[in-house]
């Protein structure tokens, strides 16, 4: 399988959520689902809204992904992810790179 970064680095291509996703395999989603609901402290994670292609491609984005900040931030600006911000590394990327650090490997990967 191909690399795939979000906006804010994260391999995509790498999410158990993604790769169920694309195997169409609804009852790995089903188990997904229900451990991140206590990874998470989410009780509203469902299976069908888990479903990602991917939170820059377009298609069907993980319930999160509608108000994450880099994200949209990303898509205004018409970026394939942050990477290629002109403004790399913001405020609120670094932030998230305090927990993410594989992220911003990925996107400094990127930017060489």
């Amino acid at each position: 399988m191909s690399t795939l970064i979000a906006a804010c680095g994260i391999d995509c291509s790498k999410c158990e959520a993604y790769i169920a996703t694309q195997a169409n395999d609804a009852a790995a989603l089903e188990q997904i689902a229900a451990k991140w609901r206590v990874e998470y402290n989410a009780p509203g994670i469902t299976a069908a809204n888990i479903l990602c292609d991917g939170c820059m491609t377009g298609g069907r984005t993980i319930g999160h992904c509608a108000e994450c900040k880099i994200r949209l931030c990303a898509v205004e600006r018409g970026l394939e992810n942050c990477a290629a911000c002109p403004d790399y590394a913001c405020a609120e990327l670094n932030a998230f790179f305090k927990m993410v650090p594989q992220a911003q490997a990925n996107l400094d990967s990127l930017r060489k």
